[in-house]
């Protein structure tokens, strides 16, 4: 075998790490074949919880887990690592405005983003996951200037795979046959989940579903509102398939995009006709291939005037976090 890579997971002991870290011991992230030292943070009033999930790791005896460490020391848990997934951040309570919430969560960035700079193995990928994601990871990425900025990215891959999971109901073709949808923009409600490049079972989706209307309306915002969705019907946030995605997004920039296939990450804009005409610098959802460990954003893909619209809207929402982040960090 080869050396353990190191995956730190923060946020561990919570419902998202939870489902995780077994999926990670199982090799669902970097490989059957790869093995991991698992580096477990929480915040310390969940310091009894994460012992007992760290218990239940060795509890699984699992073949390809060589190491746990479990702690509530954000440069313990940083240092040495080959892959950061950053779960924990302060979640939006009720009655609590908008910019409440930025604000708690540019300082916890902030600071991760420095204990990653100093201890993390300078070849770090990086995944945020907390909300806002774009936002989060675009603090990180600007706090943490040792680690690349094209290794910093933010999970869009859940909202990608629940349309290509909606365009399978709709159609009756296995969702392994369902390809090439696309997310720009934002992790939230303003995301656009784009059908206008992809296929279903090897014909173009618009002519697979046959219903222009349901796809530039419902189809889009249920996409959009899944999250909620899910919250209304169990009283809990997606965990399970958030963590799916996790490692779905991480598989597919470590290990390849399969031939012909491309997959939704936020990245950083490098701005320009590459980008789509999105800002540089903002954290932006493309369709990417991935090669060798890097990313890719696709080219050539024809815009019509009514998704160009989307795009520019969902990036107006980045560019206004963008800049109330910008306004809170120079308030500290």
């Amino acid at each position: 075998m080869a050396a353990p890579v190191h995956v730190m997971i923060t946020g561990a002991a919570g419902q998202i790490g939870y489902a995780l870290a077994p999926m990670v011991c199982r090799g669902a992230m970097l490989g059957p074949d790869v093995p991991v030292v698992l580096h477990l943070l929480d915040i310390p009033p969940a310091e009894t919880a994460l012992k007992g999930v760290a218990m239940e790791l060795v509890d699984a005896a699992y073949p390809l887990l060589k190491g746990i460490v479990a702690t509530t020391d954000v440069a313990e848990a940083c240092k040495g690592v080959d892959v950061a997934v950053m779960v924990g951040g302060f979640p939006r309570g009720p009655g609590m405005e908008r910019k409440e919430v930025m604000g708690k969560n540019v300082a916890i960035y902030k600071g991760q983003a420095s204990a990653l700079e100093e201890h993390a193995n300078p070849g770090c990928k990086v995944l945020v996951v907390a909300n806002p994601a774009n936002t989060n990871a675009l603090i990180l990425s600007n706090y943490a200037p040792k680690i690349p900025k094209e290794n910093v990215t933010c999970l869009t891959r859940l909202d990608h795979n629940r349309a290509l999971g909606q365009v399978s109901e709709k159609t009756g073709v296995p969702v392994s046959d369902v390809k090439n949808c696309i997310i720009w923009g934002n992790h939230s409600s303003t995301q656009y989940p784009d059908v206008n490049h992809g296929t279903a079972g090897g014909k173009p989706i618009r002519e697979a579903i046959g219903d222009d209307a349901y796809l530039d309306g419902e189809f889009i915002a249920t996409v959009q509102q899944r999250g909620a969705a899910i919250i209304a019907a169990r009283k809990l946030s997606s965990a399970l398939s958030a963590a799916s995605s996790v490692c779905d997004h991480i598989r597919d920039w470590v290990n390849g995009t399969p031939p012909g296939t491309w997959v939704s990450m936020g990245v950083v804009s490098p701005g320009g006709e590459a980008a789509y005409g999105v800002e540089e610098g903002l954290m932006y959802s493309f369709p990417v291939t991935c090669v060798d460990g890097k990313w890719s954003i696709v080219q050539g893909l024809t815009i019509d005037e009514r998704s160009r619209a989307l795009m520019d809207a969902t990036a107006a929402e980045l560019k206004e976090e963008k800049a109330m982040a910008e306004e809170l960090i120079a308030a500290m």
